[in-house]
């Protein structure tokens, strides 16, 4: 026999773990991911990356900054370029029917791209791409859990990606922004292929981030194809 007390407290219980479930599939839903690559010593992309500023923080987008390092030759080494960046963005061009990269370029669940420097491109591009729409992702106890799926021939490349949320502003003392002051968003500081994904759900120790930096994790078509899941903390 249970009294009142005892009820309500079953009730609130199953009412919390309700709502932790509510809370853990919205973590857990589909994002878009939204690429932009850049480089402080591109005078044209200051734009692009004010745009991606607008866009990082709304509900259902990844925003990710990839600095390039192609312009480093015109006097302004860029702070944040890496040549892995530059590759990936590489890899992008010839399945998006491009002859070689340039900047800035978005690229949105890795299948479709533009400028991004008018305003409102990348939220036009935003719109467009929708949700990725691949296995489940999600980010726990220091593991990263994919679900079954779908994956291409060969599967599916695992991609950890380290980067600093919100907004940083880099002073450019050299190059085609001399004296500037650039911001920059959700600035990627690494990448790192974790194994590939062959459509059956997966777990694989996630390395603990440092720095303060923030985690991404992306399941891709290999060679630059799309994007068919991520997952962020």
């Amino acid at each position: 026999m249970t009294g009142p007390k005892t009820t309500l407290g079953r009730l609130a219980g199953a009412a919390f773990i309700a709502l932790a479930a509510t809370l853990g599939a919205a973590s857990a839903q589909p994002l878009t991911v939204v690429e932009l690559f850049t480089s402080q010593g591109c005078s044209s992309c200051p734009p692009a990356n004010a745009n991606l500023i607008k866009v990082k923080d709304q509900p259902g987008v990844l925003a990710l900054s990839f600095n390039v390092t192609y312009w480093d030759y015109l006097g302004w080494k860029d702070t944040f370029g890496r040549q892995e960046f530059t590759q990936r963005q590489v890899n992008y061009e010839p399945p998006l029917g491009h002859d070689g990269p340039f900047t800035p370029q978005v690229v949105v669940n890795g299948s479709a791209d533009a400028v991004g420097a008018a305003p409102g491109e990348i939220q036009s591009l935003i719109n467009k791409g929708g949700r990725t729409q691949g296995p489940d992702v999600s980010l726990a106890g220091g593991k990263v859990t994919i679900g079954a799926g779908k994956a291409p021939g060969g599967g599916a490349d695992i991609w950890l990606v380290r980067y600093d949320k919100g907004v940083v502003e880099v002073p450019v003392s050299r190059g085609e922004n001399t004296g500037r002051t650039l911001p920059h968003a959700n600035v990627v500081h690494s990448l790192q292929r974790l194994g590939r994904w062959n459509g059956k759900a997966a777990t694989l120790p996630l390395p603990k981030a440092t720095g303060g930096l923030s985690t991404a994790v992306l399941v891709q078509t290999p060679g630059g194809g799309p994007i068919l899941a991520a997952a962020a903390d």
